[in-house]
């Protein structure tokens, strides 16, 4: 990956609704060399794919929590559950397995308090391996969704 790679990735990142034409102006680049470069970035999984960020809030989900998910059950067959689980829930926009206290961290977005109470009582208390759950409520945003560099 060279200077043009990243600043093509860079600009794709910034908004990817942008032509290939206006890609490769903005490289200095002819536009079959952009798309060259693009389809290679594609077939080696470093452009994973094109979507759009949503604002949360605008959709009516202003609760938003990190949730440290501990876990008394670590075998296989209790883990490939909880994750099915948890991949099902559309509160769960992200979740990762991690080092530390927490087997598991959650970014959950609700309605409000009241939803995010009912996640807790009717989905995540009730999977078998949870021991227990920190909430850490968002209160606001500093940085999110990034460009990554090269």
């Amino acid at each position: 990956m060279d200077d043009i790679d990243r600043k093509l990735l860079h600009q794709l990142q910034q908004d990817s609704r942008q032509s290939n034409a206006q890609l490769a102006e903005k490289l200095n680049i002819s536009t079959s060399a952009c798309w060259r470069r693009v389809k290679t970035l594609e077939d080696a999984g470093v452009i994973e794919r094109y979507g759009a960020l949503v604002n949360p809030a605008r959709m009516g989900l202003r609760f938003e929590a990190i949730v440290h998910v501990h876990l008394t059950r670590h075998d296989t067959e209790a883990l490939a559950r909880f994750i099915a689980a948890v991949q099902l829930r559309e509160e769960v926009t992200e979740c990762y397995a991690t080092t530390g206290q927490a087997d598991y961290h959650l970014r959950v977005l609700c309605r409000d308090i009241d939803a995010y109470n009912g996640f807790l009582e009717e989905f995540l208390f009730l999977q078998p391996a949870v021991n227990s759950a920190q909430t850490n409520v968002v209160l606001r945003r500093i940085k999110a969704n990034a460009p990554l560099g090269g």
